[in-house]
Parts: C-alpha cells; sequence; structure tokens
C-alpha cells in the first residue's frame, strides 16, 4: 500500500501537490484559526483528492473540535476521523490521536511529563501498525528552530512497548520536517508550511 502523509496545512491545503497514492494521513493542523469555515474548506479541498482512503487527526489549531465535536466530525465528511481510535485498513491497523504537551492556549493540550498524558498514550493498541499523532516524541524530528527538542517524552517511553509499529507519522513541530528510521519503525514528520506558515516542504511517501 503506497501511504501519501501531510500534517500542518494550515488552510494551504489546495496549494501542495498531493501524490497519487492508496491511502492520504492527515496529521492534524488543516486550520489556522480552527472554526468551522476554515472545516468546511479543508473538507472540500481534500474531497478532490482521488485517494481511496483518507485519515484525518486534528492538532492543537482544531479548536472546533474541542467545543462542538459532533459538528466537527459531520463537517469533515467522506474522511476517516481517528480520536484515540483505531481502524483497519487492508490488513494494517491504524490508530490516532491528537494530543500534545501543553502548547499556548490551543486544543488537545495535557501537562508535559502528565499522569494524564500516561492514560492517552496507554490507549494505543500494542498490535497497532501505522501509529497517527500530532505531536513527535521526545528527540525524533522534534527539534525547534532553537534547536531544542520539545516532543512528548511519553510518547517516547511508550513506544518501547509497540514492537509492531512500522510508520509512526506526525508534525506540529514545522522546521523538523524530514524522515528518520529506527529500527523497524519509519519516522515522519510531513509539516508541510513552515514557521512562517507558508507552504515549504513536499509530503512524505511511504510503502507498507
Amino acid at each position: 500500500m503506497k501511504i501519501v502523509i501531510v500534517s500542518d496545512t494550515h488552510n494551504r491545503l489546495s496549494e501542495v501537490k498531493i501524490p497519487d497514492g492508496d491511502l492520504l494521513i492527515h496529521c492534524g493542523d488543516f486550520s489556522m484559526a480552527g472554526n468551522a469555515e476554515e472545516f468546511e474548506q479543508f473538507a472540500r479541498e481534500i474531497a478532490e483528492l482521488p485517494h481511496k482512503y483518507k485519515i484525518v487527526i486534528a492538532g492543537n489549531h482544531e479548536l472546533l473540535f474541542e467545543a462542538q465535536p459532533m459538528n466537527a466530525r459531520r463537517i469533515l465528511r467522506g474522511v476517516t476521523y481517528l480520536q484515540d481510535e483505531a481502524i483497519e485498513i487492508e490488513g494494517l491497523k491504524i490508530y490516532g490521536s491528537p494530543w500534545q504537551p501543553e502548547f499556548g492556549n490551543w486544543a488537545f493540550n495535557l501537562p508535559r511529563n502528565s499522569p494524564l498524558l500516561m492514560q492517552v498514550w496507554e490507549k494505543i493498541p500494542r498490535d497497532v501498525n501505522v501509529l497517527i499523532t500530532h505531536t513527535p516524541p521526545h528527540g525524533i524530528l522534534d527539534k525547534t528552530r532553537e534547536k531544542k527538542s520539545v516532543g512528548c517524552e511519553v510518547l517516547r517511553q511508550r513506544l518501547k512497548d509497540l514492537r509492531s509499529v512500522k510508520l509512526h507519522c506526525f508534525g506540529h513541530i514545522h522546521p523538523a520536517y524530514g524522515k528518520k528510521r529506527i529500527g523497524d519503525t519509519l519516522f515522519v514528520n510531513a509539516a508541510i508550511v513552515d514557521d512562517k506558515y507558508k507552504p515549504a516542504n513536499q509530503p512524505i511517501s511511504c510503502s507498507l
């Protein structure tokens, strides 16, 4: 299966050249202000893409998912939205979660290194093959422009128990775009925009 991964498009999805593939994954922050109008725009734009399967998680900008979760899901028609949920597609078990250590006054924030974050990541099934989070794990494709690692320490610890993960994709930290293989797992930070919220990077593709 060819998987195409994007993240942090911030209302600029239509400006990104999305490669063909079987599964399109968006790792969150598809909006900027996180309101219904931006959700409608994203829904229209992603509906135009030809991929057979489309999976989306929220990022910290998707405020509507916290304020009006049912309305947010209704607007995102035609895609599979995962919020601490798993789905199986063509033999791959895929799990998505939007949470991250506190990052400004945005959505899906939990205190860094907290029991609450531990509870979130404990929900990830041990047999998951594709893990989609908005935050990077600490120390993996998570450095800011100032070279500070700001990924989630608790998530990095949880990964030690998730031996079946073949692909872990995320975004959130724009300057940390790229991919890195550690053992049997391919890690992908697919942030499309730069720190000025201008499209600067390309989608990342892989096959599983």
